[in-house]
């Protein structure tokens, strides 16, 4: 009995440092709260309310448990990323909203998963409470309204304020507070459709007393410290609704670049009303100047036409709104067209028939259009053969119409459409239309060997139909296979030669185009139209683009790359590569993949191996990176009683970890610690001895000892195999880990339309895109871009640049942060030793035709070219990748983030997750004392537990 007691107690040892069973667990998750809050109920009808004052800071931690530790996401709807907030971290596990708003109340939920079961979801409902200045309207009974407020009328004063929660009113008539049945000649009620918006103060048949101070006090009880707001409103019998005058005639007719004075004036009203102007249901222009009731617009422009209002309010009875109208004087858009004889089945002009030319203009204002024609430069006047009518019902307004009786070879010649405004100031429009002989309607041909049309991705094309006939009119060039925008966005394209210009033609191009010829500039007939087949070739699209796989010595293992879409499809050839070496070719039969088996693999067979897959039109290349690295270890953060004290200025703490995949490559024979203390720059370092193999879900521990109190330290952790070094991980420990750590720390995961206060330079040739891969048309640029935001999110946004049409090589895109400020670092307001901040972003560079993506740093004061501080370029994968850079500014300064266009389309280039932060960057880090005691590891212990076990049972037999 004694021996087994004995054989308990051993195994409950061992057990607290190392698990015999797998540690993986899903995660659980809670939420507490710090920051400004002003009342906390954990539980209202199982529903958690933060209560805050709007302006103060809002702090909520997620604490998580699990392993592998959980990704945590602060999100403001269950589960999505589409109504995710500004000044959240994606990652982070406290959210932190300075000088909250009303509008950023509501339910935000803490999302943990780490892949093992469901994710864990916590909510917290956060209720901002605010109270607004509050405002007092004067209405009279409506039966009674007049300009001023007589004797023995009835007058109401509304008081509104918006507020959370509901506000709570009160009346005072001088220093005297009215309440309801204090005076009879006074009612105060609350309409009932408000539901408590507003409180009135009726007062009936008005007595000379009434006439005096009114405030109107609006309260929230003081909760959250909001005190009490008022304001005070004058009724004397004087008091009247404004009313105002226009001093200027309607419509005002202006010419292009006058300068228009709109003068306003109060005929009544008091108190004295507020007078201003607003344009239909837009803003003012930028450049007018407003002066009192006075507008002015100097350079008046077409686009600034418009009706312009005055409004003036005194918040008694309705505001007064008197209008005029502003007319640009304008004429554009001439156009003509030649229609043959209706009464005969023929499109050409002939002698002894009638003719008709049509002229048309828009104009601005339309009745002082007036037209007039000539023939051969020479006045022409209506008569019984030639019949000119200025205006034509069964045409658009703006037209005039001559007509040709009974043609005769002497009316051959050219004629003149002469259109003009009547009281001039603006150019006239001379349109000049031939007729002749030669005159013929339109024959449209496509050229021989011009259709179908055969060209590759990338290259400029030129589709043509060529046009006969006099004149030659426009053509108008569609989509003739689909409903689809032509290359400029339209659903139509103008020509005036025939050809249609496209560059940069993408595979989504192919098909048939439409020329047609228009009506205008040419016979007013049925269309001519002709099909020309465009045939877009492109490479291979392959996958995977990018993968690594990591496998041990002496293995065997497949490789395989999958053609997705080619044209042509049938003309395909592959060719294997490890680093320059070519391992074999050969030609795609009926199968749509190439395979690479590995038998046995050694040394020699690590590396980058491609196969590039091949027709008429280019290259799709698949590329594996086979290595042995180890995967990285994945610290356990749920160590029960993790951190100890046996002395009073050290620490203990047992870390513990898994390995990740640790079957996947060589037995790993040893792990490589390091630790610094968290602001140094030295490392201490060690390696971990392993004896036999680490299995999936095994608790790894080692005790780090003689830690200096209260001191935080950073670890990393190498896994090392034959191969050499596999992944390093790391963690912080901490003496005293605060529930709620404050971060100084600016974060933008541009997921408000604001982006944060980002700007773009619009020196360059284009601009970052903010963008969610949900909406994004992923047909458009296949090959290139990020699929979800650095999250894993489809509705999550990033920034990005779009390389397709007409983007070229080199074209650059540059986004702005804020200006950031320097803190004064001595009492004399000057810097004294250089502040370091650490700026870290994610980039996701994926696509054959990739850039190159830069940061440069950019300070106040400074003259010159920007300061570049970080710089990547080329194809990094299909995969959103961290970076992290340090910076030395001496003065306020902004980060520019610059990406270049690379050689093609497949080069788009995103960024996520922007962040700055005050001090060094944590990785690569600091330096620290590394006091150690001997670890229990892996399968050694594993072994030991089982035999243990057995001992146990047989000495119990």
């Amino acid at each position: 009995m004694g021996l087994g007691f004995g054989l308990l107690w051993l195994l409950n040892v061992y057990l607290e440092g190392i698990h015999c069973q797998g540690v993986y667990a899903p995660p659980s998750v809670r939420i507490i709260h710090s920051g400004h809050a002003c009342n906390i109920e954990e539980e209202r009808y199982t529903e958690r309310v933060y209560t805050i004052r709007e302006g103060e800071t809002l702090e909520l931690t997620c604490l998580v448990t699990g392993h592998p530790r959980p990704q945590i996401r602060w999100t403001k709807t269950a589960g999505s990323a589409s109504d995710r907030f500004q000044d959240s971290s994606v990652f982070n596990e406290t959210l932190r909203i300075s000088r909250i708003q009303r509008h950023q109340g509501g339910r935000y939920y803490c999302k943990a998963e780490n892949g093992l079961g469901s994710p864990a979801i916590k909510s917290i409902r956060v209720d901002v409470y605010y109270l607004d200045d509050p405002v007092v309207t004067v209405h009279q009974s409506v039966g009674e309204a007049k300009e001023q407020f007589y004797y023995e009328r009835t007058v109401f004063l509304r008081c509104t304020a918006n507020s959370n929660p509901p506000v709570r009113y009160s009346w005072r008539r001088g220093r005297e507070y009215l309440s309801q049945g204090s005076d009879k000649g006074v009612e105060i009620y609350e309409p009932f459709f408000t539901q408590g918006e507003t409180k009135i103060l009726k007062l009936k048949n008005l007595r000379p007393q009434d006439y005096a101070n009114y405030t109107c006090i609006a309260s929230v009880r003081s909760v959250c410290g909001i005190p009490d707001k008022n304001i005070m409103f004058r009724l004397t019998n004087k008091t009247a609704s404004p009313n105002i005058k226009l001093l200027v005639e309607d419509p005002i007719i202006a010419n292009p670049g006058d300068t228009v004075t709109l003068v306003c004036i109060t005929s009544g009203g008091e108190p004295s009303p507020t007078l201003t102007w607003v344009r239909n249901a837009e803003g003012l222009p930028k450049k007018s100047v407003l002066n009192g009731g006075t507008l002015t617009l100097p350079a008046i422009t077409t686009d600034e036409a418009g009706v312009y209002s005055c409004v003036a309010s005194n918040n008694v009875g309705n505001p007064a709104k008197k209008s005029t109208n502003i007319i640009v004087r304008a004429l554009k858009k001439g156009r003509f067209w030649i229609t043959p004889d209706p009464y005969h089945n023929d499109d050409n002009i002939q002698i002894g028939r009638e003719v008709k030319i049509s002229c048309q203009v828009e104009a601005t204002p339309p009745d002082e259009l007036q037209f007039s024609w000539l023939k051969n430069g020479r006045p022409l006047r209506s008569s019984e053969r030639m019949v000119i009518t200025q205006t034509d019902p069964d045409v658009a307004p703006g037209t005039t119409n001559l007509d040709i009786i009974d043609l005769k070879f002497t009316d051959f010649g050219t004629y003149t459409c002469m259109a003009s405004l009547k009281n001039g100031g603006i150019p006239e429009i001379s349109i000049d239309v031939n007729i002749s002989s030669t005159t013929v309607p339109p024959i449209l041909t496509v050229p021989r060997g011009k259709s179908p049309l055969v060209t590759q991705e990338g290259d400029t094309v030129e589709l043509q139909c060529l046009v006969s006939g006099k004149p030659k009119p426009i053509i108008l060039w569609s989509r003739a296979d689909k409903e689809a925008p032509m290359p400029d966005g339209s659903l139509q394209m103008e020509s005036y030669d025939g050809v249609l210009r496209i560059v940069n033609v993408s595979r989504e191009m192919s098909g048939q185009y439409r020329c047609q010829t228009s009506q205008y500039n040419g016979f007013n007939v049925k269309p001519r139209e002709a099909i020309v087949e465009l045939i877009v070739q492109y490479p291979p699209a392959v996958e995977p683009i990018y993968t690594e796989i990591r496998q041990g010595l002496g293995r065997a293992f497949t490789l395989t790359c999958r053609v997705l879409r080619a044209h042509p499809s049938r003309v395909l050839k592959y060719e294997w590569k490890l680093g320059t070496r070519l391992l074999t070719v050969g030609d795609f039969n009926q199968r749509d993949d190439t395979e690479y088996h590995v038998r046995a693999l050694n040394r020699e067979g690590y590396g980058e191996y491609t196969c590039d897959i091949t027709n008429e039109a280019g290259a799709g290349r698949c590329t594996f990176l086979v290595t042995g690295k180890a995967f990285a270890p994945e610290f356990y953060y749920d160590t029960y009683g993790a951190l100890w004290q046996n002395r009073p200025r050290v620490y203990g703490f047992k870390l513990q970890w898994t390995q990740m995949n640790p079957g996947s490559v060589d037995r790993i024979k040893a792990y490589r610690l390091g630790i610094k203390q968290t602001g140094q720059q030295r490392w201490w370092e060690q390696e971990i001895q392993q004896e036999g193999n680490i299995e999936r879900g095994q608790l790894i521990t080692y005790n780090l000892t003689e830690l200096i109190k209260p001191e935080a330290y950073q670890v990393r952790l190498t896994p090392i195999t034959r191969f050499g070094e596999g992944d390093a991980t790391e963690r912080i420990i901490r003496y005293s880990a605060p529930v709620n750590p404050h971060w100084n720390k600016f974060h933008c995961s541009f997921e408000e339309e604001t982006v944060c206060m980002f700007t773009q330079e619009k020196t360059e040739e284009f601009d970052w895109t903010r963008h969610s891969a949900a909406t994004r048309d992923t047909k458009y640029t296949p090959n290139t871009g990020p699929s979800s935001d650095h999250t894993g999110s489809k509705q999550g946004f990033y920034m990005y640049i779009e390389t397709s049409r007409p983007r070229i090589a080199g074209d650059k895109a540059r986004l702005l942060s804020p200006s950031f400020s320097v803190a004064p670092k001595n009492p004399y307001g000057t810097v004294s030793t250089n502040p370091t901040y650490c700026f870290s972003f994610y980039y996701h560079m994926y696509g054959k035709h990739i850039g190159a993506l830069n940061v440069y740093l950019r300070q106040k004061g400074q003259t010159g070219s920007d300061a570049s501080v970080w710089t990547l370029t080329g194809n990094q994968g299909d995969r959103w990748r961290p970076a992290r850079v340090n910076i030395h500014p001496t003065s306020a300064f902004q980060i520019v983030i610059e990406g270049i266009r690379g050689s093609g389309i497949e080069g788009d280039i995103a960024i996520d997750d922007v962040a700055i932060e005050e001090g060094e960057c944590r990785d690569p880090p600091p330096n620290s004392n590394l006091m150690s005691s001997a670890s229990s590891t892996g399968r050694h212990i594993w072994h030991l537990c089982v035999a243990l076990l057995f001992v146990l049972i047989g000495h119990r037999r």
